[in-house]
């Protein structure tokens, strides 16, 4: 084995990684942290990485962590919910991020950021350091629903290695490892409470003058990704949430996020399929992006491919937070800024 000491030249220049080798320092041996290639992580690629580098209680390296964010609608009917499932099945050491609970307690709407201080507290209490390289990931029964969520919320809090799993059904399809049972309680770390990055986030007043401005002239064609179902967006469905009007916002193109699916397995559609959607709904890449939905949930399934494409810019793909569910309570019906397919022909 090669022997680089801290003084190395190849240490200080970072070679380490790019070698592929194992490190001995100071009498002991480490192995190169896992680093995935992409924003998504194939079933084997994460159970390579856990084989090669997975979490334990004394290690002090970094560790890559699956993270189950398992959700289901409030009106699901079977009455489902994340953590059953998780409890049921799951990625051995997988820990649960729960939405419904990591989130700003002081809004009225459902899934809107939480504080920095409640993100530390979460990641601490899921075991997590910041070195660590986390891959969240769904439930089999949904397949990409939720995942992309968490990973963007803790991107928007600047954990720097932050994948999603392309998908737990195909994880248990393909036979890799599974834990059922009680989940063996993590050990607290000290997550220290980090930044907010304002400029992956929409909020409210930004997204209503948007809105007034929409086909006036000089406004920035900004392009609103809506991606809730087709009957929604048109006002022809209700909304899950009893007394929301549905219908959609000025500018906006429905884009449900189940076409960026593929049909059977529920993985996200390759690469090119994905940009051949987009285009067919005459999306320009060179013009910014906001993805919404209900309550910013399957929003982050829009802008996870539009990353995973390379479609548009990266600092030009931001998520509206609370998305329908706030923009319906808060803006006057009078507004004009509640369209229907009819009032928009």
């Amino acid at each position: 084995m090669l022997i680089i000491t801290p003084t190395s030249p190849l240490w200080r220049h970072g070679a380490v990684r790019s070698l592929g080798i194992g490190i001995r320092h100071y009498g002991t041996t480490l192995l190169p942290r896992q680093s995935f290639s992409s924003y998504l992580v194939t079933p084997k690629e994460l159970n390579d990485a856990l084989g090669k580098n997975s979490p334990t209680a004394i290690s002090t390296a970094p560790r890559v962590i699956p993270i189950c964010a398992a959700w289901f609608m409030p009106n699901d009917p079977e009455k489902r919910t994340g953590l059953e499932v998780f409890k049921k099945k799951r990625i051995p050491t997988a820990r649960y991020f729960d939405i419904d609970e990591i989130k700003d307690n002081e809004s009225p709407y459902p899934h809107m950021l939480p504080t920095c201080e409640t993100f530390a507290e979460a990641m601490s209490n899921l075991g997590v350091r910041k070195d660590d390289e986390v891959v969240v990931y769904d439930s089999e029964e949904l397949g990409l629903f939720s995942a992309p969520r968490a990973a963007w919320t803790m991107r928007v809090y600047g954990h720097p290695r932050v994948h999603v799993l392309n998908n737990f059904r195909l994880w248990v399809k393909e036979g890799y490892p599974i834990e059922t049972g009680p989940p063996t309680v993590p050990n607290i770390t000290k997550y220290p409470i980090p930044s907010y990055n304002t400029d992956m986030v929409v909020k409210f007043a930004e997204m209503k003058t948007i809105g007034y401005d929409y086909g006036k002239e000089g406004s920035e064609e900004i392009q609103i990704l809506d991606a809730r179902s087709q009957g929604r967006w048109e006002g022809s469905e209700p909304e899950p949430r009893p007394g929301l009007k549905s219908g959609h916002m000025p500018g906006s193109t429905s884009l449900p996020f189940q076409e960026l699916l593929d049909p059977e397995t529920k993985t996200l559609k390759p690469r090119e399929e994905l940009r051949k959607i987009f285009e067919s709904k005459k999306l320009d890449p060179k013009k910014p992006f906001i993805a919404t939905c209900g309550t910013g949930v399957t929003a982050a399934v829009i802008e996870a491919a539009l990353k995973e494409a390379d479609f548009g810019s990266e600092d030009d793909r931001r998520l509206y937070d609370g998305s329908w569910t706030e923009w319906a309570s808060r803006v006057s019906p009078t507004s004009g800024l509640i369209l229907s397919s009819a009032s928009s022909r």
